[in-house]
């Protein structure tokens, strides 16, 4: 695995970089409680509610996480005319992201996740949500917000949350506008979306999307080798990262042998989230003249950190230099 200085110098590099995240936004909530008994009405547990918490969540959690690396994160999505707008945009600005690429529709709400947590066990969620494809409108407005910001941009990050805003004509007007601009592209998809995204920089979908969207059986590391390779050659994509939960990374690279990367989780308390701390790593790491592997490597790094936090949560770049210095890197 590379030295510690060698990847040390790309977080010094995170400062100033520019990653523009397109996807969708919404919010986290949290209701944090205790189950002592059960409920006589029903056979559900009763949760003695502690505390209450707001999150930004979805892309805008990826954006949080830019920032809070110290990078430099605009963020074009849909939220709806509501007072979560509202609250989700104070948010955004709290944690240092710009929102004003942010598209008003009055015809959906914004996206809202409730979690009802008892100890460490996630006890039931619930979503409210449009998953309707945007009007030619919305759509419009969405386009013409990115041609405007993504010529200043390093990277063009698309975190894709099957919402509404990633639709085949959107992706392919984005593409184009990222192609003529000479920006690299880092997307986190959907299974479905999946075969929209031929000849981005990177994609990186966890071990299940991928198998899904290969449409093989993983049984073994052979078959997973076979989804990779698979991925790569079908959308001609620069790399393709497959993200394995606690078996870690595998980066399949155009003309390279494959790389698989070791978890360096220490301790998991709430995975939630973790997929949007490595989009942001992995975008600003490439932003900052990271080579893949190299930046793949960062981002586990960073997911190791985040899994052992609770609810949706950042990385900070001293939390993440200070994982890298741990493990010997």
């Amino acid at each position: 695995m590379e030295p510690a200085k060698n990847l040390q110098r790309y977080l010094g590099r995170f400062p100033g970089r520019r990653v523009l995240v397109l996807g969708d936004v919404m919010l986290d909530e949290y209701v944090w409680g205790t189950v002592s008994r059960i409920s006589p009405e029903a056979p559900v547990p009763v949760v003695a509610v502690r505390a209450e918490s707001l999150k930004i969540g979805g892309a805008g959690n990826v954006a949080a996480n830019i920032a809070a690396l110290d990078g430099t994160a605009d963020i074009v999505g849909v939220v709806g005319a509501d007072a979560a707008a509202e609250r989700l945009v104070r948010e955004l600005t709290r944690a240092g992201v710009t929102a004003d690429g942010l598209v008003r529709d009055g015809t959906r709400p914004t996206t809202i996740k409730s979690r009802v947590v008892a100890g460490s066990q996630h006890v039931v969620r619930f979503d409210r949500e449009s998953d309707a494809p945007l009007s030619p409108a919305v759509r419009r407005q969405i386009l013409e917000r990115v041609r405007a910001r993504l010529p200043g941009a390093d990277v063009l990050l698309v975190s894709d949350y099957a919402k509404g805003v990633v639709g085949a004509r959107l992706v392919r007007e984005v593409l184009a506008v990222a192609a003529r601009n000479k920006i690299p592209v880092a997307v986190d998809p959907k299974v479905q979306h999946v075969p929209l995204f031929r000849g981005v920089t990177v994609l990186a979908p966890n071990h299940q999307e991928a198998a899904a969207a290969a449409r093989i059986l993983v049984r073994d590391e052979a078959d997973l080798l076979r989804v990779g390779q698979a991925l790569l050659h079908r959308l001609q994509a620069r790399a393709v990262l497959i993200t394995r939960g606690e078996h870690g990374m595998s980066l399949f690279e155009a003309g390279r042998p494959v790389t698989h990367i070791p978890t360096s989780a220490r301790e998991v308390y709430d995975v939630t989230g973790a997929g949007d701390t490595v989009m942001a790593i992995l975008a600003l790491a490439l932003a900052a003249g990271a080579p893949l592997r190299h930046a793949a490597v960062l981002a586990n790094h960073g997911a190791g950190v985040v899994v052992g936090k609770r609810g949706t949560a950042t990385v900070g770049r001293a939390e993440l230099a200070r994982a890298l210095r741990d493990d010997g890197q």
